[in-house]
């Protein structure tokens, strides 16, 4: 049996975005963590769980949105990308969030899960980047930043584990 490598790279780039094969997955890192624990500020770190799961979930809609839609205009650097509340204004703002972050993640998949997709074919309105490159930079954004929602819980006292 012979081994299809362009399916083969987009099975491996699906999982990669999924994350759970070196790191803690998205579901991993925030399932559980307790209501009052989102908005919460540990001394010597920038941001609360809940800035970075906004931020998690703005900077992969603007990167999806890029790789897609040659009307996007993504926010403006930083400001646009970080919220400047520290704490959700309700467990539906959360929930919101949460959603959103996985349809864009699942969005991404199907985007390069496509055989129609050319993964190495310079997207027209952007300055050179592919689809591979975009889905490479939302892995390795995500991951970066469920890492840091993974040491915040542990200080929290909010990790399972514990």
């Amino acid at each position: 049996m012979s081994i299809n490598p362009d399916q083969a790279l987009r099975e491996h780039l699906v999982g990669l975005l999924r994350g759970g094969n070196a790191h803690t997955a998205f579901d991993g890192a925030i399932s559980g963590l307790p209501a009052e624990a989102r908005g919460k500020k540990i001394r010597g770190l920038p941001h609360t769980a809940w800035m970075i799961l906004e931020h998690l979930r703005i900077a992969q809609w603007d990167i999806v949105e890029f790789s897609r839609n040659p009307q996007h205009t993504s926010p403006r650097w930083p400001e646009g990308y970080w919220p400047q509340q520290t704490a959700p204004s309700s467990d539906s703002a959360w929930n919101k969030s949460e959603r959103a972050f996985r349809e864009d993640l699942e969005t991404m998949e199907a985007l390069v899960s496509a055989r129609e997709t050319d993964l190495y074919a310079p997207i027209p309105w952007g300055k050179g980047q592919t689809i591979l490159r975009e889905a490479l930079l939302v892995a390795d954004h995500n991951a970066y930043h469920i890492g840091e929602l993974v040491v915040l819980r542990r200080l929290l006292g909010a990790w399972p584990a514990q």
